[in-house]
């Protein structure tokens, strides 16, 4: 029998293939103008622009912020009663959405039993590997685990079986939490002398604590009414008995004023009221009083290993849990490729590609029993990586926050090409980013501007990258920027010796930073620049630092209330109509009391998003009407909170309004280049890099001779870092010391001095390869971090 031949005839393409574009229309989240844009899937998109022109609330709070509140909607209303009720983003049109995967630079939690073992599943693999090839044996995996503690517990429980009877019964689980410093590895030593005055009694006034006033009856008052204290004799003459229950008596109902409360011991309460918070959470007062009362020193039963000795105890081939936690992870990685067990086979297989997966991502300096806390942002964006970088998802879409933070030059290429994986599996990738090298990947470029803030939020510039250099935007302009090397050098005044530095991978370290020029620490990704910085330089009255730590702040906060220019501005306004200054704090006695000085009213519809709409009554001014009628040269409070930096520096500088104490904060303002922002602006719409900015202008107020900088271009422009270098200098002919970490070829080009760590990450890195000029390393190429500035400045 003949074969068919079957003739093909042209299909037109399925309606499936023709949703290849993410398509928003009217975005108008934040200060973004009516924006309207085309994005092609499955290719790699980034969004460049000078901060604050509009990039992270077009694709974070637009973009990402929709996908996630679509698929939250899939579930049960009963599920999103458990879930954050995220509004819908101001815009008309958002088509084509796939769902969003988050990879931003926000800290991990800084809880103290997060470790990088347990933020990425690998501690749970090596416990179940111990639990079943350790040995001796001494239980299930929970017995390797620091988050669980050993429980015994006996009684008798009623059966409901038939006839009921009651049973007796005994219970346990092994833990591997170490009881004495409850998984925590270190044991804090709390300086009595910093809480209390021995020689007055509680009614004179004996606490010294942060807030505890002598007539504060929900804490003092629990102490002097409790029965259990003589509030009248002073603290050093009180009996053994009554120093027991002072300082560590069990939580005990009390009567107190016909109220029942509760009295504790000094010491479990301090250890609850503030050692169980972030320390960088703290209000500045309460840090410094924690700073001065508490010693935290290494566990001496588990020596900082946070593990029982059993745990401890249990072995594979003479490794315990804790050593395969201590080692850097590129050689535990190796260890376990050297396990043979068939017995546990899919397991070492799903530990060793997460282990590769840090080495790949290049973070096989770090060890899984390092506390998640003390990750910088660019870490801990690329331990959030490390789960997507094997998935079998794809199509979807992955959202990066300048994923290049905290990278050396050298780095940077290794994380272009897990970009380009993750869009060559058939992904979406949106990448908002500064650095030429990142943008130079890009398949399709949305550049934003043309200024920031309420000069910014439209689209200057789409299409490829030589079109964007042809384009005449800011960043077309600024692409190919190149800090000269200086031709002459500043002499130092003087220098900063550290002597046998061992702080983490630091192989003791002998090194001199000259003072009174700009000092440049640069090295790889892991080298040890912050354990040289921040843990050798002797942090006294003189030394200002600035690190990476994010400010904290609610919707209430604004670079008004952050920087300390309202109260000033507060004072001036009821001096000149002879009020009270609280009337001009929205947070206080001058509220909206419909909004409480919000500004805007929230609806709560249950499981549905919450809604919000401005204030009926104060019209979003968020404070009582009474209060608008006072004026301080000729503007109301609420007019003064709307006005720019620039605008407010004008207004404070002369005239009626003249006020130098307000006048000095908003021209430190304008140096760091936030003069576009408004005052009353919420901290929680700022971007990362103006507060980066915001937190820098704060500081310079301190009194201080060396300024540390930990990596101040992140979230800045080119243009922007320009405009850096400048402020930098102007510290340095001010008499100051600058010691900046950094990455950025501009910075290093810069410097009067650089002082480069490596050879590499980790064990491999710790010492310093390089001491000199720019241009002596520049010459010299004997590093990395030569070759790279070299190939930048074109020699």
């Amino acid at each position: 029998m003949a074969p068919r031949t079957k003739t093909e005839q042209p299909t037109a393409p399925h309606a499936a293939d023709s949703h290849d574009l993410i398509r928003v229309h009217g975005a108008r989240e934040n200060n973004l103008k009516d924006v309207s844009i085309e994005l092609p899937k499955r290719r790699l998109t980034v969004f460049t622009g000078v901060s604050g022109s509009g990039k992270s609330s077009l694709v974070f709070s637009t973009i990402a912020a929709e996908s996630q509140r679509l698929i939250n909607e899939t579930y049960s209303a009963f599920v999103q009663g458990f879930m954050p009720s995220q509004p819908r983003p101001d815009v008309d049109v958002l088509d084509g959405l796939t769902t969003a995967i988050i990879v931003d630079q926000q800290r991990m939690g800084s809880d103290p039993r997060s470790t990088v073992g347990t933020a990425t599943d690998a501690n749970a693999m090596l416990r179940i590997l111990f639990s079943r090839l350790g040995a001796p044996h001494i239980g299930p995996p929970g017995a390797f685990a620091f988050n669980v503690p050993s429980v015994t517990a006996s009684g008798a429980i009623t059966v409901e079986r038939g006839d009921k009877k009651a049973v007796k019964a005994t219970f346990s689980r092994t833990g591997g939490m170490c009881q004495r410093c409850e998984g925590r590895g270190t044991v804090s030593d709390i300086d009595l002398s910093q809480l209390y005055d021995d020689s007055k009694s509680i009614s004179e006034g004996a606490f010294t604590i942060p807030g505890w006033k002598s007539d504060s009856w929900w804490t003092v008052r629990i102490y002097a009414e409790s029965g259990f204290l003589d509030p009248n004799k002073p603290i050093a003459d009180f009996t053994e008995k009554e120093m027991r229950d002072f300082l560590y008596r069990e939580p005990t109902k009390v009567k107190v004023e016909g109220s029942t409360l509760t009295f504790e011991g000094l010491v479990p309460k301090i250890q609850k009221s503030f050692l169980s918070k972030d320390r960088e959470s703290m209000q500045p007062h309460i840090r410094e009083f924690v700073d001065r009362a508490v010693t935290f020193a290494t566990c001496p039963e588990c020596e900082g290993t946070r593990l029982t000795e059993a745990a401890r105890s249990s072995k594979i081939g003479g490794i315990s849990i804790a050593d395969a936690c201590a080692m850097e992870i590129r050689d535990l990685a190796e260890w376990v490729r050297n396990l043979d067990e068939p017995s546990v086979a899919p397991l070492l297989e799903a530990l060793q590609q997460t282990l590769d997966s840090f080495v790949e991502i290049g973070l096989g300096y770090l060890a899984l029993d390092r506390p998640s806390g003390t990750l910088s942002g660019g870490e801990a964006q690329r331990v959030k990586m490390i789960r997507h970088l094997g998935s079998s998802l794809t199509d979807v879409t992955y959202v990066f926050d300048e994923p290049t933070i905290g990278l050396h030059p050298h780095d940077i290429q290794r994380m272009n090409d897990l970009l380009l994986r993750l869009r060559d599996k058939g992904n979406t990738v949106l990448v908002v980013e500064h650095k030429p090298e990142a943008i130079a990947i890009a398949d399709h470029i949305v550049d934003l501007g043309p200024g920031a803030g309420t000069a910014g939020g439209t689209v200057c510039f789409e299409g490829t990258l030589d079109g964007l250099r042809a384009s005449g935007t800011v960043t077309g302009r600024h692409l190919d920027d190149r800090a000269a090397l200086k031709e002459e050098v500043r002499k130092p005044t003087g220098a900063l010796e550290i002597r046998g530095a061992t702080s983490h991978n630091l192989q003791d370290v002998d090194v001199d930073i000259p003072l009174g020029v700009l000092t440049v620490i640069t090295g790889v990704a892991g080298s040890g620049k912050s354990s040289l910085v921040h843990g050798s330089i002797p942090a006294g009255e003189n030394v200002v630092s600035v690190d990476q730590s994010p400010i904290k702040g609610s919707r209430r906060s604004n670079p008004a209330t952050y920087t300390g220019l309202l109260e000033p501005i507060r004072k001036a306004f009821a001096k000149a109509n002879g009020v009270k200054p609280a009337l001009f704090s929205a947070n206080s006695e001058g509220a909206c009391p419909t909004c409480n000085g919000a500004g805007v009213v929230f609806t709560d519809l249950g499981v549905m998003a919450g809604v919000s709409s401005p204030c009926e009554d104060c019209e979003g001014k968020r404070f009582q009407p009474s209060v608008l009628d006072y004026h301080l040269g000729g503007r109301d409070i609420s007019e003064v909170l709307a006005m720019s930096v620039t605008e407010a520096e004008e207004f404070f500088g002369s005239g009626d309004a003249a006020l130098p104490a307000a006048h000095r904060i908003l021209a430190r303002l304008v140096d760091v280049g936030l003069g576009y922002l408004s005052l009353g602006q919420p901290l929680t719409t700022l971007s990362g890099g103006e507060r980066q900015r915001l937190k820098l202008a704060t500081h310079m107020a301190d009194k201080g001779g060396i300024y540390v900088l930990d990596e101040p271009t992140t979230g800045l422009h080119l243009a922007d870092v320009e405009q850096l270098l400048c402020l930098l200098d102007r510290l340095v002919d001010s008499g100051k010391s600058v010691i900046v970490i950094e990455h950025h070829q501009a910075v290093m080009a810069h410097a009067d001095w650089i002082i480069d760590l490596g050879p590499g990450a980790g064990h491999d890195g710790g010492r310093i390869v390089f001491e000199g000029t720019p241009a002596d390393l520049v010459a010299a190429r004997s590093t990395l971090t030569g070759e790279h500035l070299a190939a930048y400045v074109g020699q």
